[in-house]
């Protein structure tokens, strides 16, 4: 079910206080182990960390809300808009150096990239806590070619509250070809299930996804358009719908 979130009006200065304690809620401080070098240089103790549990949730083309909207900066300083998802599946998850679920799932996550990249699917990273030279150094700890935003002011997992929460770290979210949420892992993104949700949204028809959406509206705009002019009922009803 689509929910829709009314925000109230925010100062630049409230939005920036609550993305960074969302950020913090979240990655606290990993959970590590006092021999990972990784997790060191991150200075993480191993207390409180917030754990997702593997869960997966899909959603239904006719259920999923509007294309995510945000904006963010790469490591490597080129800049990430909504653009960049239109038209091609895309792969995006949520990890910090000193995580360890997220060490366990980054060479599944970079098979899949080297497997799913010549078809046109992408992934991005969102680390909420490194400096550039930590994330690099995992980047290449773990062979991870596909780019990752730097999020430590929470900015980015506060613009996804509007979509999907994210609500742990790693959390692995799947576009469709729409820049539609169309499904979330909480926790560790088992490589098998991932491969399954991002052929889903391969597979899925564009159009048809659109023609839904174009349904639902006029469905939702009939009662309305009903009570203004009831002359008009068997015009409305015939020439609502999307030619299929």
């Amino acid at each position: 079910m689509t929910v829709s979130i009314d925000r109230p009006a925010q100062t630049p200065r409230l939005r920036v206080l609550a993305a960074v304690a969302l950020a913090s809620l979240l990655t606290l401080t990993g959970c590590s182990s006092g021999n990972d070098e990784l997790a060191q240089r991150a200075q993480n103790d191993g207390s409180n960390y917030v754990a997702g549990d593997g869960s997966v949730q899909e959603i239904a083309p006719a259920e999923r809300g509007e294309p995510v909207q945000f904006e963010s900066t790469l490591f490597d300083g080129s800049s990430v808009s909504p653009q960049r998802w239109e038209g091609e599946v895309t792969v995006i998850n949520f990890w910090y150096a000193a995580c360890a679920p997220c060490r366990v799932e980054a060479p599944d996550l970079a098979d899949l990239h080297e497997e799913f990249s010549p078809e046109g699917v992408q992934f991005y990273g969102v680390n909420t806590r490194d400096t550039q030279p930590t994330a690099e150094a995992f980047e290449r700890n773990f062979g991870i070619e596909y780019p990752s935003m730097e999020d430590r002011d929470g900015e980015v997992m506060l613009a996804m509250t509007d979509y999907v929460p994210p609500s742990a770290v790693p959390t692995t979210l799947v576009l469709d070809k729409h820049g539609r949420v169309s499904a979330r892992i909480l926790g560790v993104a088992e490589p098998g299930t991932l491969s399954a949700l991002i052929r889903t949204a391969q597979e899925e028809d564009p159009s048809s996804n659109q023609s839904q959406d174009d349904d639902a509206a006029a469905s939702a705009a009939a009662p309305d358009a009903l009570s203004a002019a009831p002359t008009a009922t068997s015009t409305v009803t015939r020439t609502g719908r999307a030619a299929h």
